[in-house]
């Protein structure tokens, strides 16, 4: 109570508060050219206690902002240059001091005497944030973007690979800052083709700022792939063999190329992944028991390669080119068994249906970016963007359904084939542009995206031998969808220890679905979307002392409904399983509210509530048309309401062990009600545990012991999850001067990450229960060549001296 007071009083009374000053300039080396990511440190002439630490930008720009008044001086380091230490500065309520430029020498000093290094924590927490460090943990070996998840802090994964954050469904999943339009299987499946390997960080965005784009209620998962930055050649080879019940590898090789005006960077990467996935469904509807059981096995395969260019062209601006691709293939073997049986004499079977089938999947992307960058030490910056992206996805499905009867003697054979390919392309143009306006911050932004998709469904008979396209199960589905959005975000520190930020995101949305049939009869009219909406955004931060900071944030989202759940046509799982999209679908409209605090930078709390309008969910229910099948379909709910809490604890408990220890939970509330006895009135109390503990045994050695546990959940609109849990283990040990890093990592050890559920809904009840292939050693090999190390520890050398000084 007396946290939510003290917010009540700062929201009120943060206009009276005096401002805060500011600190900027330029570092350049003898020739006048721009030192890079160099260390900026602001002390106080009082004590010499550090007040302010930040890095330059990579044209040697550097901004230290909420100074109290004082007396104060700077000190800058960087690689192969000797420090340098400014003379005393004062710097008044308010006042913004523009230091003007300068310059370092060169050191005398030897690279060799460099030995100390420093490594980001493997969790860190801001206020919309939370960051999760992949390269720093041992146990992320051999894992792709969905095994990680899984252990992330917030994030839950259900059996179908559905991501949620805060126990919110509607991530939106971007590269890099650049979004995936893909959904569903389509994203499943590139997700898990990047290897852990490829990736610096996760950042879980869950409440954008709006200068984002407004879709995505539960916010945005941003994968930051690796780049060096560094001076020289710099490269590193990794290679990861992993063995569960099937066997894995990826190999990558990543290299940089740069000086002063120009830097060239590159990564390569192959990979093939084997797994299994055993799932169970026991229905019961129409008086029917249907017992379906699943076990697939999946090979895939995947080459992907990066190439990126950033032209210094001058002291404020750079020009950057990206070029990412992709190419992979998936194939399944997916056979199924449904024992058909009466609910009273569930024991004996009428009939049983087999399905041995397979799935072929192929995979193709680029995409390119051309970048402007300007950037001052005034504060100016501008930035441009322009992309495209083409996507191309094969998929052919082999389904022979067999019915037989109780004494297996063959009933009915019908042979079917499936193509689905489909192809995307998206424009997209964005302008950022921010400069100080009125003692504050004024950002200004612009963005026009378009996102065309050619879908075709064709469905194919199989007959004597040969297979024939069935007219009235085939069609076309294309869409078109056009969002043109601006948005207006002002900031502004009041004083050291308030900061407030105002933002106004307006969209327009345009889009077409026309389906095309083969056969007139069945043609539908197109689905037309077209409306505006405005999103507002409120961050307030406040830090009542040198160890203790609040936060308040407000954000309005959307989810708008994609092609694939607008598809009016139904696809064909089994001959007892069917699915389609809903065109009247509705977009969902979520209001988001986080108020955190946090004591030093080790303990973080937030509690955060969200009512989500017309949430889109799948439901399944029995088909209309044959009592023993399966439909499902999306639907609007009527509300989702969810509220819970989030904690976030680290420490170093001795000097050879430090502990990550994360609690979330959420309440989650789902109403809807459809007519005719549909109804969904579901509640649950939902929470994830997650801790993460780091050993330093000796000798080089370091260990680790992982672990989460996810209570109860709902996935869908009424599938209620049971808890799963699982632990991982790791060591590593680094060689060669440190340049070759080994890892090896047992994930899953008790082998207890495995689902299992219950979901009722208008007439049917359904089991549910599945295992994969999570249980696994890996062992991981990675060797960097060039100076890359060195700089890095040198970089980083005066930021932890002083984190030292300070503990």
């Amino acid at each position: 109570m007396r946290i939510l007071v003290q917010l009540l009083l700062f929201l009120f009374c943060g206009y009276a508060m005096a401002q805060s000053a500011m600190v900027s300039g330029y570092l350049q080396d003898e020739k006048q050219l721009p030192i890079p990511f160099a260390n900026v440190i602001l002390y106080s002439m009082v004590d010499s206690s550090l007040v302010k630490a930040g890095i330059t930008t990579e044209i040697g720009l550097y901004q230290l902002n909420g100074i109290p008044k004082g007396f104060y001086f700077l000190q800058f380091s960087s690689l192969g240059y000797g420090n340098l230490k400014t003379s005393s500065i004062e710097l008044k309520a308010d006042q913004k001091l523009d230091l003007g430029t300068n310059t370092l020498k060169p050191s005398l000093e030897t690279l060799d005497e460099v030995t100390l290094t420093a490594t980001r924590p493997v969790i860190s927490v801001k206020p919309d944030r939370m960051i999760f460090n992949v390269e720093n943990t041992v146990n992320s070996v051999g894992f792709d973007v969905i095994s990680l998840l899984r252990k992330a802090p917030v994030a839950t994964i259900d059996n179908n690979n559905n991501i949620s954050v805060l126990g919110r469904t509607g991530v939106l999943v971007y590269i890099d800052g650049k979004r995936l339009p893909l959904t569903g299987d389509n994203l499943s499946n590139y997700l898990q083709n990047i290897s852990s390997e490829q990736i610096d960080r996760l950042e879980i965005i869950t409440n954008p700022d709006v200068s984002y784009d407004a879709e995505g209620n539960a916010g945005i998962i941003d994968i930051r792939l690796k780049k060096d930055k560094n001076l020289g050649i710099n490269g590193t080879l990794k290679t990861t063999y992993g063995q569960g019940q099937y066997a894995n590898y990826n190999v990558n090789a990543s290299g940089n190329c740069r000086n002063k005006k120009l830097n060239v960077f590159t990564t390569v990467g192959i990979s093939e992944n084997n797994s299994f996935n055993e799932s169970s469904f026991d229905n019961y509807q129409n008086v029917l028991r249907l017992l379906e059981t699943n076990n697939f096995k999946s090979n895939s395969q995947d080459f992907n390669f990066r190439l990126g260019m950033d032209f210094f062209l001058a002291q404020n601006h750079t020009l950057g080119i990206l070029i990412n691709g992709n190419q992979g293939a998936n194939d399944r073997n997916t056979p199924s068994k449904t024992q058909i049986s009466n609910q009273n004499t569930p024991n004996q079977i009428d009939s049983l249906l087999v399905v041995n089938g397979t799935s072929n999947a192929k995979n193709a992307r680029q995409t390119y970016n051309l970048n402007y960058l300007f950037e001052n030490k005034n504060g100016k910056r501008l930035n441009i963007d322009l992309d495209y992206g083409k996507y191309r996805n094969e998929s052919e499905r082999f389904q022979p359904n067999e019915y037989f009867d109780s004494e297996n003697e063959l009933l009915l054979e019908e042979i079917s084939q499936i193509d689905a390919p489909t192809e995307i392309d998206i424009f997209t143009f964005k302008v950022d542009f921010e400069y100080k306006f009125w003692e504050g911050t004024l950002g200004i932004g612009s963005k026009t995206s378009k996102i065309i998709t050619e879908n075709k469904y064709l469905f194919f008979d199989g007959i004597d031998d040969f297979f024939q396209r069935n007219n009235n199960r085939s069609r076309l589905f294309n869409y078109a969808e056009n969002v043109f959005a601006n948005y207006l975000n002002y900031s502004k520190s009041f004083s050291e220890k308030w900061n407030l930020s105002l933002g106004l995101r307006v969209e327009k949305t345009n889009a077409k679905g026309n389906l095309q049939a083969f056969v007139t009869e069945l043609d539908e009219p197109p689905v037309k979307l077209d409306y505006l909406n405005w999103f507002p955004s409120v961050g307030l931060t406040w830090q009542a002392s040198t160890n203790n900071n609040y936060s308040f944030n407000y954000g309005r989202r959307i989810n708008r409904p994609n092609y694939f759940l607008l598809n009016p046509f139904t696809d064909q799982i089994t001959q007892l399983s069917f699915e389609k999209g809903n065109p009247f679908l509705r977009p969902e409209i979520v209001n988001n509210f986080e108020i955190g605090y946090s004591h030093t930078s080790n303990y973080n709390f937030k509690i955060f509530y969200s009512r989500t309008k017309d949430k889109i969910t799948r439901l399944v229910g029995p088909d209309e048309n044959d009592p023993r099948a399966t439909f499902s379909t999306f639907e609007n709910l009527g509300s989702q309401t969810v509220f819970g809490f989030n904690s976030n604890i680290s420490l170093k408990v001795s000097s050879w062990l430090k502990t990550y220890f994360n609690f979330s939970s959420s309440y989650i509330d789902n109403q809807a009600n459809f007519g005719d006895d549909a109804i969904i009135d579901l509640q649950v109390f939902s929470y994830k545990i997650y801790s993460q503990n780091s050993f330093k045994l000796g000798n080089g050695f370091n260990a680790e012991i992982s672990g989460y546990y996810n209570g109860p959940n709902i996935f869908g609109g009424n599938f209620k999850m049971k808890p799963i849990w699982s632990i991982d283990v790791g060591l590593q040990r680094k060689f060669l001067n440190e340049n070759l890093n080994v890892r090896l990592v047992a994930t899953d050890i008790f082998y207890t990450n495995n689902f299992e559920g219950v979901a009722e809904f208008d007439g049917l009840t359904y089991f549910g229960n599945g295992r994969r292939d999570s249980r696994r050693v890996s062992i991981n090999l990675s060797y960097n060549f060039g100076n890359q190390n060195l700089k890095s520890r040198n970089r980083n050398q005066g930021l932890e001296n002083e984190q030292k000084r300070i503990e």
